[in-house]
């Protein structure tokens, strides 16, 4: 998102899709390059198969998508690398201020309505600091990106979820607290946003993604049957000031 708080909405304009990036966020070179002098020096030992210090830096490696994604304002430098779709890392610089900075993430393209899916799930396993103002999140879009629907897993420092609370809610193998908001594109025009925040920390564990859709669709009325586009995996960084470290260690998305 654009602007996270625990109340209101979020104004700041942004693009329709958090891994096409933002338009006209732009990073100044000098902070970049300081991301591709430390940035990549902070990679695992094992040399990646890729790796980007660019602000939309991306590729697609067996089957995923990924992303650099450095898109909010004020943002330092991040440089990602990847071994494969499923096991990546970034590290980050980004100030002590407020907003999100970046999102770099890997993306599965799934295009299958609720209704015709059988099962949507997806592992985790990753590696954050102690320190700095981030969340490690799915972000699910439709494919007309009018909604967008967020698992926070863990989450550390001064960030919290757009919109008002809703609920606690039991679901997909995990307990979360509900939020519900709106977000507005520069146009004002707006989307919906619903985010689920894991009610305790976990840095590993599978999520069935389809129950927590069906709930928001079926029991709450909050959208029809959307085509579900993207299941998104990364990390949402506000602040890492001095540069940290987050891991991906293993990702898998699936789908029937």
């Amino acid at each position: 998102m654009a602007l996270r708080t625990r109340t209101g909405t979020a104004t700041r304009p942004r693009s329709r899709t958090r891994t096409l990036g933002r338009i006209g966020k732009v990073l100044l070179a000098p902070a970049l390059a300081l991301g591709a002098t430390i940035g990549l020096a902070s990679a695992p030992a094992s040399a990646a198969v890729w790796n980007s210090c660019d602000q939309w830096g991306n590729t697609s490696l067996n089957g995923y998508t990924l992303y650099n994604n450095i898109w909010g304002s004020g943002a330092g430098s991040q440089c990602i690398w990847a071994n494969s779709g499923t096991n990546w890392g970034v590290w980050a610089n980004h100030p002590n201020t407020g907003g999100i900075k970046s999102y770099p993430n890997s993306k599965k393209v799934i295009n299958k309505t609720i209704t015709s899916l059988g099962s949507l799930n997806s592992s985790y396993n990753v590696t954050v600091p102690s320190s700095g103002a981030y969340n490690s999140s799915y972000d699910i879009w439709d494919t007309d990106y009018d909604y967008e629907t967020m698992l926070w897993v863990n989450y550390n420092g001064d960030v919290g979820a757009l919109g008002s609370y809703q609920t606690a809610v039991t679901l997909g193998g995990h307990s979360w607290n509900v939020y519900k908001g709106r977000a507005y594109r520069s146009d004002g025009t707006y989307w919906d946003v619903f985010s689920f925040l894991r009610t305790s920390d976990s840095t590993s564990g599978t999520v069935q993604i389809l129950p927590i859709l069906k709930w928001i669709k079926d029991t709450k009325g909050w959208m029809g049957n959307e085509t579900i586009g993207d299941v998104q995996f990364g990390f949402e960084v506000t602040s890492s000031s001095g540069g940290l470290d987050f891991a991906t260690n293993n990702l898998t998305v699936s789908s029937s």
